[in-house]
Parts: C-alpha cells; structure tokens; sequence
C-alpha cells in the first residue's frame, strides 16, 4: 500500500474519518497480496478434506466446489470494495450512510460480535499450529497449560501486527504470499508421487445438494471478509478501476483456495476421521515428511497471524463506529482479549474442533449477508459518500435521517437476518423452513438472506442521498479525527 501522511510511520493513526484525495494514491494490484494473505490458513485444508469425509464428495466435485466458492464470495467482496474508492471510509464507517447514525449500531454490533468468533477460531488455529510444530521438533506433547501459553502468543503476535496497521498488514502479506505460493508447490508435489490415485479417484460422487452445500461452506470465509473490503480499497482513488478491485479480490483468493481445498480433499483418503477430530492440524504431520510438514506449518502459521491481524484491523473500526472513542489500535485490543478467552475454552471443552467451525460458519454466513444485502443494494443508487455527514453522529448530520435510523434499511436488514436464519440448519440451531425446500437443503440460507434482505430494501421508500459537499473530506478528518484520538 502506498504511504500517505497518515500512514508514512510504523504506526498508523487513522481512524474511520474520511482520507483525503490527495492521500489515496494506493493502487489496486496492491490488493492482490491483500486477499491472498487473508487465506493462509490450515483451515481450508480441513474444509477441504471434510467436502470428501463428511460430504461424501469425489475429487471432480471439490474441484468444483473450490472453484465456484471463491468466485461468488469474493465477488462479492470486490464488489462492496468499490465503496471504499468511493468513500475513502472504512466498510462500518460507510454503513452510517445507509443505516443512519444510529441504526448502524444494530448491524455493526452484531458484525463485530460475529468476528468474535472468526478471531477465536483463528486464533485457535495458530495456537494447535504452534503445538503440532513442537510435537514434531521437540516431542513436546500438548498440556492444558501449553494450549493456553500458544494461544496467549498467537494473539499477543496478531495484536501487534493488527495494531501497527494496514503498511504493517500490506508488508507482511506481500512476504508471505512469496513464502506460501513456493511451499504450496512443493506440498502439491510431495502429494502428487506419493498419493493412492487410484483410491482417490474411485472415490463415489456426493449429491447435488452435498456439492452446493460445500460451496456454502468454503465461500463462508469469504462472506466474513465482505464488510471489511471498503476497509483495504479506501486509500484507492476515486479513478481505480472496479473491475481490477473485483479481479484482485477473486484472484487472490482464487489462488490459494484452490489448491488448498483439493490438496484437502486429497488427503483426506489418508485421514478419514479428520472430521470428528478436536485438533484440525496435527494430520499434517502425520502425512507430511518432517522437513515439508514443519516450514508449512510455520507458513501457514504466518498466513493466520496476518488472517486474524486483518480481522482485528477491520474490528478496531467497527468499535470506533459503535462509540469506543478511543484510538483504533486500543479498539484492537477488545477483540483480542475476546478472543484469548473464547479461545480458551474452544481449546479446552471443544470435542470436535470441525463441527463446531462448520456450525459457526453457517451462522455467520448469516449474520454478515443481511448486511451485505442492503449495503450491496443501496450502492446501485450511491456514488458517492459524505465525509462531513460520516462523522457527524449528531442530529444534524445529513444521516441522521429518521431519528437516527433508516427504517426502510434497517426493517430489510431484520427481514434479511430473521428470513435466512429460517432456512439455515447447524449443530447448534435449526431453522423451522431448514428441511423440505432447496433453500434449507442445498445450505443457501446465507443467499436467501442477501436476496431478502437487498430486495426488500430496493422495494421500501428510502430518504433522499444528500449531495457530497465540497471540501466535506477536510472537514471529516477534522471532526472525526477527535474520535480516533480518543478525544
């Protein structure tokens, strides 16, 4: 990303004030490494071997499944990154446009509620990536005490990067795409000698339904990122193509995704109770030679720094949204606490590390598209953003609309969320429309909350959009600059 006034230091001071024109000179193929950075994770190749082991899915269908899954979600983070050269905001700061000052409180809670959970996973992730690296070097075997000592140095690692901000994220993913992309190639080849074919490719199809449901799956992580992409285009000028935003997002993603899932589902011959396993890492080394298996790992160790570094970037935002006046990187530091303790007890009550991550994407597929829906659609009719208006959380900023809410986006983001929770179906919650339809059966209770709730709004009588006013960017910054110092 290119430096600007703001971000020229090792620590960034922006907050979700409005950037200036003349400080968005970043370019869009510094995005690439942004999105491939934000899916370096051991994750995928779980959800990969889970498509075969508990989708029953052959080869061929989680080709496609790792195909069509980053295409639809990225897309759709690409797409809702154009607000960011728009606007020049974060993706919450841009929401009070749409929701009202007020009204925004409803989504952003529950969005940064939701990440929450993405973080705590995450976290839980490197930490048993810490532990399986020991095990493999040292011989050390995990320990309750160890569990938590590794998760306590996971998040302490992701606060400082996440805290420096996005020259420290941008600089890291670069490295680690470099790092990844060569390590992945040779993890690729190991698998090609010494993999069963035949045993893989005999392997019996899955259903239709199984084969959407994994797409579901997969394009979950991308769903999570959709609120945060104005997060990382908003240092773009207002000239930045969108489609090199949409094509840097799905190919970023695109690159890592796909082979990840297959050499997921490629290993899954050799590990068929990945599924019910409370460790989703350890396989790796037991399939992995020693001298493959350890610098992946620590690979990929890297890539879910930078993953949660990115998640607890965007999460300092959405609290200074919500009224923590204090500056971003403190913000940070609430989800970092959330997260050590919620990941504590994942590590330490969870019986199956994998339906319990399986159940949580479903529902925050959920949780983020009702947003999506409204945002996505208000941005047919909205060009552009007022700074001036962002930062005004009074009852004169032009978005202040009806008592500080938009009724027309908040009823279709509550129809959007209450309509897609009644077609979703996990371990921990099951909709009463879940069974009986396509929409429950196929996992597409997250599409049918951003069709619900982006028609909805589309339908419903909306307050005018108040004209950009000059100079409102400079007067953004100085308004809201009081916020992110904590003034």
């Amino acid at each position: 990303m290119s430096k600007t006034a703001e971000t020229e230091g090792a620590l960034e001071t922006r907050g979700i004030e409005q950037v200036p024109d003349h400080e968005r000179t970043a370019r869009t193929r510094e995005l690439f490494p942004t999105w491939v950075g934000a899916n370096i994770s051991v994750l995928l190749l779980t959800m990969g071997a889970s498509l075969v082991v508990a989708y029953h899915l052959n080869i061929w269908q989680a080709l496609v499944v790792a195909i069509v899954a980053p295409v639809v979600s990225y897309g759709l983070v690409g797409l809702i990154g154009i607000a960011g050269k728009r606007g020049g905001a974060p993706g919450m700061a841009l929401s009070r446009a749409v929701f009202g000052q007020r009204g925004n409180l409803l989504p952003g809670s529950l969005i940064w509620v939701a990440r929450w959970g993405w973080e705590t996973i995450n976290a839980v992730t490197g930490a048993y990536a810490m532990l399986t690296i020991l095990d493999i070097v040292l011989g050390v075997h995990a320990n309750s005490v160890l569990d938590m000592v590794m998760l306590l140095a996971f998040v302490v690692a992701t606060f400082a990067i996440s805290g420096l901000g996005i020259n420290a994220v941008q600089k890291c993913n670069k490295y680690a795409t470099y790092l990844f992309g060569a390590f992945s190639v040779l993890v690729l080849g190991y698998l090609a000698v010494n993999t069963d074919w035949s045993e893989v490719l005999d392997h019996s199809a899955g259903s239709t339904a199984a084969v959407i449901t994994g797409i579901g799956m997969i394009a979950a992580g991308g769903v999570s990122w959709i609120p945060s992409a104005p997060d990382f285009t908003r240092y773009l000028p207002r000239t930045a193509s969108s489609k090199a935003i949409v094509g840097t997002a799905v190919g970023g993603a695109g690159v890592v995704v796909l082979p990840m899932v297959l050499m997921g589902a490629v290993m899954a011959v050799a590990t068929p109770d990945l599924a019910s396993a409370a460790d989703p890492v350890s396989f790796l080394g037991e399939i992995l030679p020693t001298w493959i298996a350890v610098p992946y790992l620590l690979i990929a160790l890297i890539g879910m720094l930078l993953i949660n570094a990115m998640s607890m970037y965007s999460a300092g935002f959405t609290a200074q949204t919500l009224g923590f006046k204090v500056p971003r990187h403190w913000a940070v530091s609430v989800n970092a606490v959330i997260s050590l303790v919620f990941g504590g007890v994942l590590m330490l009550v969870a019986t199956s590390f994998m339906g319990s991550f399986i159940a949580f994407l479903s529902l925050l597929a959920v949780a983020f598209s009702a947003w999506v829906g409204v945002f996505g659609a208000d941005m047919l009719r909205r060009t552009e953003y007022d700074g001036a208006a962002m930062a005004d959380t009074t009852r004169t900023s032009a978005y202040w609309y009806r008592g500080g809410f938009s009724p027309a986006a908040v009823a279709a983001w509550a129809a959007g969320l209450a309509g897609g929770l009644l077609f979703t179906t996990s371990d921990w919650f099951t909709g009463p429309l879940a069974k009986n339809n396509v929409i429950g059966e196929y996992g597409l209770g997250w599409v049918a909350t951003i069709v619900i709730s982006g028609l909805l709004y589309l339908a419903l009588p909306k307050p005018a959009v108040p004209t950009r006013t000059a100079g409102s960017a400079e007067t953004a910054q100085a308004g809201a600059e009081r916020v992110s110092a904590g003034a």
